[in-house]
Formats: structure tokens, C-alpha cells, sequence
């Protein structure tokens, strides 16, 4: 069956093909800080230093956060794994991330695996590090974290031995990125099935959380402005980021003192991934403002609903599972796949 009309049945396959064929559904996604998450590494923040923008006047480099891939796709893949678990798909007994794989359902299947010598599978989903709009001397902010005792004095966090009352010097510091902070990225599932599709589209939009100490902070909102379907990749991250910055310059829109005003980052990432996709050269469809609204509403009508997302949900898992039957190799009964040493999930 099918479950969108506002998109042509030829951008998806019927089943899940082994061999690349060329089809690629993107995910254009601005990734809009709502709290004060963490992308860091070794305890700093992630940062590259790279060109400010394309034109002439912006070619002077500014150090720019950065979102690696693992921190956007691990906290998608997982908002799947949960929808999987609530509606019978799934059990922590049978599939559990980076500790053993299942190998047969649509994470395993779309999002890939790899258990050591035991086999592996590719993940469809192509996620690229992130880059922040704005530099990153005004995108972050240092906090001192302490904590209290019940009755009210403070310690700095990690000086569980202190006593109460007891004043100390040692102070911890961290850096967290401030709200309101855009990272424009690009989402791209290869070779999609309609209900894979929908699956990917739909832990994009569910995902809230990202980065270190997601249970306390770290929220996220993911602004979709458009699907470009194409019979190749398209842009890089950074080159659209540039663009954006390029355009918002122009328009006098960046102030180093204020966060970027978020309508101002939809239009001007809107007109420059339209100009960026003008110029490539390969064959591509896009859903972009009024044709994209159209879609998204399509696709409301089945994950805001819970027998439409369960639909989509069992025809996910129908084809992960022929995929699986056909081109995986089966374990014996009771022989749980697991993360080898060297293997680690995508």
C-alpha cells in the first residue's frame, strides 16, 4: 500500500535493495539549540576553524562549532529503537544498541551494524558533521557548576567530600552552547522504501535531545524546510552553512550581540539551498516551501496518529525483515549477534 500522494512512488523502492541503485531521499534540517547542550569531546566543545562565508567579503576564516555525525544520528536512531519497543517490534532482550543487534529490524536495517567478525551492514542513513552559523566566541557561554547541600551552601561539583559549610576554592568550569544557536544540516537516506522514508523522517522530527547530558539539558528542535530527492548526493553542511551566512551578512542580520532571529535563518537557509541546488549537476526533485508544507502535513496524518504510525512502523519492520531473510546471514537460534571490539554501530 501506499501512504503518500503529494510524492511520486518513483523516488522509493518496493523493497529494500542490496546494491546501491542511485535513489537518495535529503533531509534539509536546521538543528535549532532550545537549551544549553553539549558537543564535545575530551571535555572542550567541538569546534573547527573554517571560511566564514562564500562571497569575496566573507572569505576570512572564523572558528565555528561543530556537531559531529554520531551526535545527530545516535539520538535519532534511538528515538526509533524506543517507537520500535512501544509498539511490539522490538525487545531489549532481543536488540540492544551497541551491545548486540538483531540484525532484522528497520534500525538495524536502515541505520546499520557491525558486530566484529561476525558481519555488518551499511548504514543507509549519510549524516555529516555540522557547522554553527554564528562563530564560535558568540555561540557559547562558560558556566561554573556547583552543587548544593540540604541545607543550602554550595560545593563545586566533584568535592563530594566536602563538608557542610566548609568554604573551598576549587572551582569547575564548563562550556555549553548558548540557545538559539543553528546548525543547518543535511539528512540523507539512500535508496529509500516509502515507509523507510517515513521511519527516518519521522526520528528527526521526534528527537528533542542531543549531546552530552541529554537528561538534563541538551534540547534541540529540528526545523525541516524541505525534502530534495535526487539521483545523487547534494551539497555539503558547511558549504550550505556558508551560504546561509553569506545571505544573513547581506541583509545585516548577524549582530554579534544577539542571537540570530530564527525567521531570518529559515529564509535565508530556504533561498540558499535553492541557489546551491540551481547550480548542481544532477537530476533532483525538491520539496522546498509551499510543496514541502504540503508533505509535511501528509506525513502528520500518520505519526500523529497511533494506528497510523504503527502502520508505518509494521511495514518498516516487514521489509527489514524479507531484507534480513534474503541478504543477512542467520545465527542459530539463541546466538545473540554481538558488538565485537571492533565493531561499533553507525
Amino acid at each position: 500500500m501506499r501512504f503518500l500522494k503529494t510524492v511520486d512512488p518513483k523516488f522509493f523502492h518496493t523493497e529494500i535493495p542490496y546494491k546501491p541503485m542511485g535513489k537518495y531521499a535529503h533531509f534539509l534540517t536546521v538543528r535549532v539549540t532550545e537549551s544549553y547542550p553539549l558537543f564535545q569531546t575530551d571535555g572542550e566543545l567541538n569546534k573547527a576553524r573554517v571560511r566564514a562565508g562564500i562571497k569575496a567579503e566573507n572569505q576570512a576564516p572564523i572558528s565555528r562549532l561543530t556537531m559531529f555525525k554520531r551526535k545527530q544520528s545516535t539520538p535519532e536512531r534511538l528515538v526509533g529503537r524506543e517507537l520500535l519497543r512501544n509498539y511490539g517490534l522490538m525487545t531489549a532482550e532481543d536488540c540492544e544498541y551497541n551491545v548486540k543487534f538483531a540484525m532484522d529490524n528497520p534500525d538495524c536495517i536502515i541505520y546499520g551494524f557491525a558486530i566484529g567478525d561476525s558481519g555488518s551492514e551499511k548504514s543507509k542513513v549519510v549524516v555529516d558533521t555540522a557547522f554553527s552559523i554564528t562563530a564560535f566566541d558568540e555561540s557559547h557561554e562558560t558556566f561554573t557548576l556547583n552543587a548544593p547541600f540540604e541545607n543550602g551552601t554550595m560545593a563545586s561539583k566533584g568535592e563530594a567530600g566536602s563538608k557542610p559549610g566548609e568554604v573551598t576554592s576549587r572551582i569547575n568550569q564548563q562550556d555549553h552552547i548558548k540557545p538559539q544557536v543553528f546548525f543547518p544540516s543535511i539528512v540523507t537516506l539512500k535508496d529509500p522504501t516509502e515507509a523507510g522514508f517515513l521511519y527516518v523522517l519521522n526520528n528527526i522530527l521526534r528527537t528533542r535531545h542531543y549531546g552530552a547530558q541529554t537528561t538534563r539539558t541538551g534540547r534541540v528542535r529540528n526545523q525541516l524546510i524541505g525534502v530534495v530527492f535526487a539521483d545523487g548526493e547534494i551539497i555539503s553542511n558547511l558549504l550550505w552553512t556558508q551560504a546561509i551566512y553569506d545571505k544573513l551578512q547581506a541583509d545585516n542580520k548577524i549582530n554579534s550581540r544577539d542571537p540570530l532571529n530564527e525567521d531570518d535563518v529559515i529564509a535565508a537557509a530556504t533561498s540558499a539551498i535553492e541557489t546551491l541546488m540551481s547550480e548542481e549537476f544532477i537530476v533532483h526533485t525538491d520539496f522546498i516551501g509551499t510543496e514541502f508544507t504540503a508533505l509535511l502535513n501528509e506525513v502528520k496524518t500518520f505519526t500523529g496518529d497511533e494506528a497510523g504510525i504503527k502502520e508505518v512502523l509494521q511495514k518498516a519492520d516487514a521489509e527489514a525483515k524479507a531484507y534480513a531473510k534474503k541478504h543477512i546471514k542467520q545465527k542459530p537460534e539463541g546466538d545473540k549477534a554481538k558488538v565485537g571490539k571492533s565493531g561499533k554501530a553507525g
